[in-house]
């Protein structure tokens, strides 16, 4: 079980909570493929998806997640919110939970909003990504996917390509792989290298090419261009050719890597179309497993 009520960061999680999140997973798993897909477990339970950025998967997985629990989910848009009006932040949240809500499942541009709404929310925040620092969940569905295919995480060689500053699944997944006994090794230009890999101890790579040797998982992120304030690589041409993967660079890899990617993708610059028939892409099969984590994240917080 998790010690605590909410979930803000991989970075305040302990190797033993992921674990339970995963063992969880496994079981959610499950009731994804019934015949009816649903359990009472958070019958009575209500979660507000509150999100003041654009997301497709997240926030659809979170609010099936919900459903599949037999809890009341509730979607708020900011823009159509009294956001636009003038009402602050905490007001709006304060609001939200005045109608007595157990959940609050949040997604901002800025760093720390989930962390400051557990200042004074009681109701349960969970961080579906705030800025450039952290999205939890999509770490723990990308470590049970690599435990899915791989049959563990521990000792692998997880090489995590492309947009390594400005992506807040990067940062998570350094983190979670860390606590796992993992290898990270991150890859991309040096404009788009943040220093905290240096604190945390991890291995860097110029090319895609370097790491296609030894890794185990080829986690591949999309260039971040709405969180630049100026170009950061000459062209999408020459970004591609050092740090995209196509099928003839995949024939160089091990005949059981997997390839990953937490979507959107940008096909043709990350990834090239032909990687999409690639046997071992996994993309389709995080996307089912984010629905499975969430689950377990929302039992684990309110079943208690």
């Amino acid at each position: 079980m998790l010690k605590r009520k909410h979930l803000t960061g991989i970075a305040e999680l302990e190797r033993r909570e992921i674990e339970s999140i995963l063992e969880s997973a496994e079981s959610m798993k499950e009731i994804l493929h019934r015949d009816i897909k649903k359990v009472p477990t958070l019958r009575g339970k209500t979660i507000v998806n509150l999100f003041f950025e654009p997301s497709t998967r997240t926030r659809t997985s979170f609010e099936i997640a919900g459903k599949r629990l037999s809890a009341d989910v509730i979607n708020f848009s900011a823009s159509g919110s009294s956001l636009s009006k003038g009402e602050t932040l905490k007001d709006t949240v304060k609001n939200i939970e005045a109608m007595v809500v157990d959940a609050i499942v949040v997604r901002h541009s800025s760093e720390g909003v989930p962390h400051y709404m557990t200042t004074f929310c009681k109701a349960s925040v969970i961080n579906a990504g705030d800025g450039k620092h952290e999205h939890p969940t999509q770490a723990l569905l990308d470590a049970f996917t690599i435990k899915e295919k791989k049959g563990k995480v521990e000792g692998l060689n997880v090489a995590i390509v492309g947009d390594i500053a400005h992506s807040r699944v990067a940062r998570s997944n350094i983190l979670a792989l860390k606590k796992l006994k993992a290898n990270p090794i991150v890859v991309g230009p040096p404009t788009m290298m943040p220093l905290y890999t240096d604190a945390l101890g991890v291995e860097r790579a110029g090319s895609v090419d370097e790491v296609l040797d030894d890794a185990d998982v080829i986690m591949m992120l999309r260039i971040q261009k709405e969180r630049m304030k100026s170009p950061l690589f000459p062209s999408l041409r020459e970004y591609s050719r050092f740090f995209g993967l196509n099928a003839e660079k995949l024939k160089k890899a091990k005949p059981d890597v997997i390839v990953m990617h937490p979507g959107p993708v940008n096909w043709g610059v990350e990834l090239s179309p032909d990687v999409m028939e690639f046997e071992r892409n996994v993309i389709l099969d995080q996307v089912t497993n984010g629905v499975a984590v969430r689950m377990a994240i929302l039992y684990l917080l309110l079943s208690t």
